[in-house]
């Protein structure tokens, strides 16, 4: 609803003066009953024009600056890693401890938001992330280093919530769905620009600037929302019914079972005594959160959201397609740098294929889904096809694949990404109302985060177990048919024999290119055992959404004559 400058609303500020106009008793009876309009309400959303646009806008660069520092940290790690002296153990709590709070806080920030006003927490928030990154090259250890990613994470995860709230909150209903698609932007466009931006960064200008290259990103984004942004109150008195216990139990519980995720694999998972205490008290901690919420007159998450089929299916299916479009985007990575030994600056263009068409397809299906002839469930349906392909394709991987080997497989995602995500977005946000948004914002982001987590902790898990049992059938089948393997010849101990004078020594170095070998092989296998098993998740969600949610329609403006009834 717009309003004027005065904070009227418009349609109801129209709606007094056409009955002032048109009552003939207010006209030829002076002894009727006078009829006045109906009182201004108090709104603080701004009449949509430039300055809307420009704050919207602001709030949306924040956030992409904000997945840059999540992602570019994270994919230039190991050049982090040379630069600082960091251990690899070490360096992955690098990564969890930023991720944990990143995704913990997401839960929590729309009751701030709505607390301290959009304006001042977006603004803060932003300005925290830029601050905590000057000293980050310069952290004298790892743990001070791990503390302040914390505190990063902590700030960065505040961001997204207030973007989803800010699109469909400040847009106009019938363009509302665009704004569902420039939020998509944060988890197709961001990550995939990821890899890029840190070739861009660590090999022309200087390793110090994977932290700091959010710096002038910031001071842009705060100057767009200062401008744009409406000022809303201050309503400190909602101190008055806080959720202690919420925050008090969800915010570990959350980060527990995200440090589970991502330090499971690593660790063993449940043979480590750390991972099964996170996860046993982190759970048990997070069902009182739960319970909590159940009854707590100011929560943060509304449970009963639920109990509703289309809005649990919506997601659960969001988990889901992030988790299998996180997978897709690793794989040609992981297989271009241990295959093939490629640096980001040469893995850059496979990325870029996924990145750069989402300026492209996001507005064009958010058009499309924009339309009320269209059902969006048909939409994801027909991108998790596409993701689907995009899987078959890869199970033809072998090691002779380069990187234009996976340019047809990029360009489905490319199609396929927008096509699930914002058509999910939209089952989730619009199936509920708009005192509904900051609960419903706040459990969208968490799962969101979590499917990143979930991702990394299925990547891990199936690559390590599929590698090992190929590993195992390719040895054992060599050692059963070794003898009549012998009357090919020795190619690799005819190469090397020229390499030494010792026997002993290329004997050594042949079983060492002999162990290379299997190693490539079975890795290789197991990325194609990888894509097998997505086909069949991506039918398996194409199916859920068409037969689960309810449709959704996109919103339009409510008209005059509705408004007077």
């Amino acid at each position: 609803m717009n309003s004027s400058h005065d904070g009227t609303p418009d349609d109801i500020r129209g709606l007094g003066e056409r009955t002032h106009q048109l009552s003939p008793a207010r006209s030829f009876s002076p002894a009727a009953p006078i009829i006045h309009p109906s009182p201004p309400l108090p709104s603080y959303i701004p009449p949509f024009g430039r300055r809307t646009i420009i704050g919207c806008l602001g709030v949306l660069l924040a956030v992409h600056m904000a997945s840059f520092n999540e992602h570019v940290t994270e994919i230039g790690l190991s050049d982090i890693r040379g630069a600082m002296h960091i251990g690899h153990d070490e360096g992955t709590w690098f990564t969890t401890i930023y991720e944990a709070f990143n995704i913990a806080s997401m839960a929590f920030t729309p009751w701030f938001y709505a607390t301290f006003s959009i304006y001042r927490f977006s603004i803060f928030m932003t300005a925290m992330i830029a601050l905590l990154a000057i000293p980050a090259p310069f952290m004298p250890d790892v743990t001070s280093l791990c503390i302040l990613r914390g505190f990063q994470g902590l700030t960065a995860g505040c961001l997204p919530p207030v973007l989803m709230t800010v699109m469909l909150k400040y847009l106009p209903a019938e363009i509302r769905v665009f704004g569902i698609g420039a939020y998509a932007m944060s988890a197709t466009f961001g990550p995939n620009l990821g890899v890029p931006l840190e070739a861009f960064w660590f090999e022309y200008v200087g390793w110090h600037w994977l932290y700091w290259e959010i710096i002038p990103l910031a001071v842009l984004s705060i100057v767009m929302i200062a401008y744009g942004l409406p000022r809303d109150p201050l309503q400190l008195e909602r101190f008055g019914k806080f959720n202690w216990l919420g925050l008090l139990t969800g915010l570990p519980a959350i980060c527990s079972l995200v440090i589970v995720l991502y330090q499971g694999d690593r660790l063993d998972w449940f043979r480590s005594a750390a991972i099964t205490d996170l996860a046993f008290w982190g759970g048990a901690t997070f069902i009182v959160f739960l319970v909590n919420e159940s009854f707590h007159p100011s929560p943060f998450f509304k449970i009963h959201y639920w109990g509703s089929r289309s809005i649990a299916a919506s997601l659960l299916s969001l988990i889901g397609i992030l988790a299998i479009c996180g997978l897709l985007s690793a794989l040609p990575m992981s297989y271009l740098e241990e295959i093939r030994g490629y640096r980001p600056q040469q893995i850059s263009p496979v990325s870029l294929v996924v990145a750069l068409p989402q300026l492209i397809m996001l507005p064009l299906i958010a058009a499309i889904c924009n339309s009320r002839k269209v059902d969006c469930r048909y939409v994801l349906a027909a991108g998790m096809l596409c993701l689907a392909v995009a899987s078959w394709l890869g199970t033809w991987l072998t090691p002779d694949w380069v990187r234009d080997n996976f340019y047809v497989m990029q360009a489905l995602q490319a199609f396929g990404q927008p096509m699930t995500v914002i058509p999910t977005l939209m089952l989730s946000a619009l199936a509920l109302g708009p005192a509904d948004g900051p609960f419903i914002s706040g459990m969208v982001n968490m799962l969101k985060g979590l499917a990143n987590a979930v991702a990394f902790a299925l990547f891990a898990a199936l690559t390590r177990r599929r590698e090992h049992y190929h590993s195992v059938m390719l040895l054992d089948h060599y050692g059963n048919h070794g003898l009549a393997l012998q009357g090919m010849g020795d190619p690799i101990g005819h190469q090397l024999a020229n390499t030494s004078p010792d026997a002993q020594h290329v004997v050594h170095n042949a079983l060492e290119v002999f162990h290379t070998f299997v190693h490539e092989q079975a890795l290789v296998l197991g990325f194609a055992d990888i894509y097998f098993i997505l086909i069949w998740i991506c039918i398996f969600f194409a199916i859920l959404n068409i037969i689960l949610p309810r449709r959704v329609y996109p919103p339009r403006a409510p008209s005059i004559l509705n408004s007077a009834k």
